[in-house]
């Protein structure tokens, strides 16, 4: 993809000596039958959509804790899971739509904060890894019109309050939201969340190394003939193509 940050080139970006000041938030559903991933179903039963809801979201705390960070937070609606990492503080997610629980969840950090979701199990310690010198928010793109990565080195939660939520211009209304504030934007890869089989399939087959990819294989998810890239092997990476004002690269152009 011509027009957005590679992996590679979002690695050289970084500086070396980058200060693990970044609290990591991850948002994210208890993985429970009936409650998550319902559009995988019914190619997959309510229990196997919750399965890779599970496993989605087990890749994901396994990126986050590999990532230098000040805090790593995962911010849950529903009741945690047995497995979930002690080193992993827990909090609840707060009443309202996706935009009221997205800015209070950026409310819970001191000072830089990238914010992600549960649904791009491709991602890598490196994605995570942002460098604030030169940067005021961090953006990264999904290919179905959101955003899967959102970061702000000084957390406003106005800047998410009333940006409309889980439509196909979610992530350019938001990315026009954080240009209006007069902020240096650093463009993320963009990547593709899972919502559907497709999606499963597509993100499985990049991703072959994951629980995620190892669980559609055994419930039976085409994930072969595919060139999607694995962003966990250093490829280059990939909601929504945004205007270019992003600084050191141009994208063209969440997480519930």
């Amino acid at each position: 993809m011509s027009d957005h940050l590679s992996l590679r080139e979002h690695r050289n970006d970084r500086s070396a000596g980058a200060p693990q000041t970044t609290t990591l938030l991850v948002i994210a559903k208890s993985p429970v039958p009936g409650r998550v991933k319902t559009r995988l179903t019914p190619a997959l039963t309510a229990r196997q959509a919750a399965e890779v809801a599970e496993a989605a979201l087990a890749d994901t705390l396994d990126a986050v804790r590999a990532a230098p960070a000040r805090r790593r937070v995962l911010v849950l609606d529903g009741e945690p899971r047995a497995w979930f990492p002690a080193d992993i503080e827990i909090v609840p997610q707060a009443a309202g739509g996706l935009d009221e629980r997205l800015a209070a969840a950026f409310a819970l950090a001191a000072g830089p904060a990238l914010l992600i979701g549960m649904d791009t199990p491709q991602i890598t310690p490196e994605l995570l890894t942002v460098d604030w010198t030169d940067a005021d928010a961090w953006f990264g793109p999904a290919t179905d019109g959101g955003f899967w990565a959102l970061g702000l080195r000084r957390p406003d939660p106005g800047l998410l309050r009333g940006v409309p939520m889980s439509a196909p211009h979610t992530g350019a209304a938001q990315y026009a939201r954080l240009a209006a504030a007069n902020l240096r934007i650093r463009a993320l890869p963009e990547l593709r969340d899972i919502d559907t089989p497709d999606d499963l399939t597509h993100v499985a087959t990049g991703a072959p190394r994951t629980r995620t990819a190892r669980l559609a294989t055994s419930l039976g998810a085409p994930t072969a003939g595919r060139t999607e890239p694995d962003h966990r092997s250093g490829s280059s990476a990939a909601r929504h193509r945004v205007p270019a004002r992003a600084t050191g690269g141009a994208p063209t152009g969440v997480p519930a």
